[in-house]
């Protein structure tokens, strides 16, 4: 592998936001914790030395998640020298915190199993998923270059190439790692072995703090760098500095009832994007729309992946009785939790669904699960009358042996039941996960002044914009649009950097 020059490494240990108050969703908010996360960089991380910083790039990327290295990397093969800027001491972003999966439609390796998916139902299930609010040209741009997004990956061995389905869905098309582990680590790990591949320099620890400007015209930004302040000279920048999940203020500010929820996101999502492309005069669509998922456990703020439920886990309340459909969307599914008097639920799986998703080891490793040899067992340890959970189980299986769930609907994450011991329960209640506004942008990535114009080389892509999604994104969706997106602007930018010339 090629060096970055003078490179250091860090060992990773993203910063956990964990919260008191394990049986609520209303527990208080999340603060920091030296713990490793499930997907925090367990090996060392090499990034640029400070001193090699230049003075100019062609495109300038601010933020190093998936979609500012997805930018990067594309940036590079245009032709173009890019430099990403990454405020935290490690890559990743929340990208590292990615559970499910990637989600496509039409891909190689749903032909390989059969699955027939088409982009026009991959489209027509989102567009669903967000009420019909989702802006409907990045949306079609988004399904229609899925397919492309997941072969990009694979020829720079990133393969994702095992398929379960999450919520909301109606096929597998949600792509994990071989083994079916969280994509989140495995993806950043690929992608920063091919920035280091491609010799394209990786700052961390470099806080930007302005977007700069001249005549209309976006022209570099400023950053501070071990406590000294730079400007550095760009033809383009492209903002890929996630939402503001982790901004309890900016959450309270668009909606209060969220105010003391738990958050799933890394502490350096605060928005700091959002609100520099603002002071230019961005546009920003849907800030108000910010995303609770259904399975956070409360006492660490740990993500349970759907991926448990979509290999056939189901959730059941204080009494041991299923109350949902636990494949409808995120947002259905954490309204039918917070309904109940205890506003949580727990999780049960068996050995089956813990070998299906290997992420469970890690929730195990954290003191997250609990298990028993049977059923009843089970019900004792969790405090649930035994018959009763004994009963759901029994129901369950049997609902999955006809193929219909007449108690609630489900359609998905049925093709195993739950009769293999020993037996698992994770306790679950709803979280903050994701922002789903942000700023405008337009399918070639530009963003939108409040007045429709484009700001002149200025682009963005990942959680840092808005529209996509609608009102309710869907899980697998958002690692689909940092790279699509990603992609996009690396290219767009690079384009209109050599425009400059």
């Amino acid at each position: 592998m090629k060096k970055l020059g003078k490179t250091f490494a860090i060992v990773g240990a993203l910063t956990l936001l964990s919260a008191c108050g394990a049986d609520s969703q209303t527990s208080s908010t999340a603060v920091s914790s030296e713990e490793t996360d499930a997907n925090s960089a367990a090996s060392g991380q090499e990034y640029t030395d400070p001193s090699e910083l230049a003075d100019s790039y062609d495109v300038v990327i601010v933020g190093a998640g998936g979609a500012g290295m997805a930018a990067a990397i594309q940036a590079k093969d245009a032709g173009a020298n890019p430099v990403i800027l990454e405020k935290m001491p490690i890559a990743g972003g929340n990208t590292l915190k990615s559970s499910a999966g990637m989600n496509a439609s039409e891909t190689k390796f749903q032909e390989a199993e059969g699955i027939e998916d088409s982009n026009d139902l991959f489209y027509e299930e989102t567009l669903a998923g967000g009420k019909g609010t989702n802006d409907k040209e990045l949306l079609r741009y988004f399904v229609d270059h899925s397919a492309e997004a997941i072969d990009w990956l694979d020829s720079m061995g990133i393969t994702l190439d095992n398929l379960t389905v999450t919520g909301g869905m109606s096929e597998k098309r949600t792509h994990r790692p071989t083994d079916g582990s969280a994509v989140g680590e495995y993806l950043v790990d690929g992608l920063m072995r091919n920035i280091h591949e491609n010799e394209i320099p990786i700052f961390v620890n470099a806080d930007v703090k302005e977007i700069n400007e001249v005549d209309g015209q976006v022209n570099g930004v400023t950053v501070n760098v071990e406590g000294s302040e730079k400007t550095i000279d760009a033809k383009a920048v492209v903002v890929t500095t996630g939402g503001f999940g982790a901004n309890m203020d900016m959450i309270e500010e668009y909606d209060p009832e969220l105010k003391d929820y738990v958050t799933t996101n890394q502490e350096g999502s605060t928005g700091d994007g959002i609100k520099m492309i603002e002071a230019l005069g961005g546009q920003t669509v849907d800030l108000d729309k910010i995303q609770i998922h259904p399975t956070v456990d409360q006492s660490k703020s740990l993500l349970i992946t759907e991926a448990v439920r979509g290999e056939g886990a189901i959730l059941v309340n204080a009494d041991g009785q299923r109350f949902y459909n636990e494949m409808d969307t995120r947002d259905k599914v954490s309204a039918a939790i917070i309904a109940l008097p205890e506003k949580s639920a727990t999780l049960v799986f068996d050995a089956g669904v813990k070998e299906r998703v290997t992420a469970i080891d890690f929730y195990a490793s954290q003191g997250l699960v609990k298990s028993a040899d049977t059923i009843e067992a089970l019900a004792e340890e969790l405090s649930m009358p035994e018959e009763t959970l004994a009963e759901t189980v029994a129901t369950w299986n049997d609902s999955v042996a006809a193929g219909k769930d007449e108690a609630f609907g489900r359609e998905t994450g049925m093709d195993h039941d739950l009769s293999t011991g020993p037996y698992y329960a994770i306790a679950i209640a709803p979280g903050i996960h994701h922002t789903m506004g942000g700023v405008k942008i337009n399918t070639n990535t530009e963003v939108i002044s409040t007045d429709d114009q484009t700001i002149p080389g200025l682009f963005a892509a990942g959680e840092v914009t808005g529209g996509l999604h609608g009102d309710n994104r869907i899980g697998g969706n958002a690692v689909a649009d940092i790279i699509i997106f990603g992609r996009q602007a690396g290219t767009k930018s690079a384009a209109y950097a050599a425009e400059q010339e």
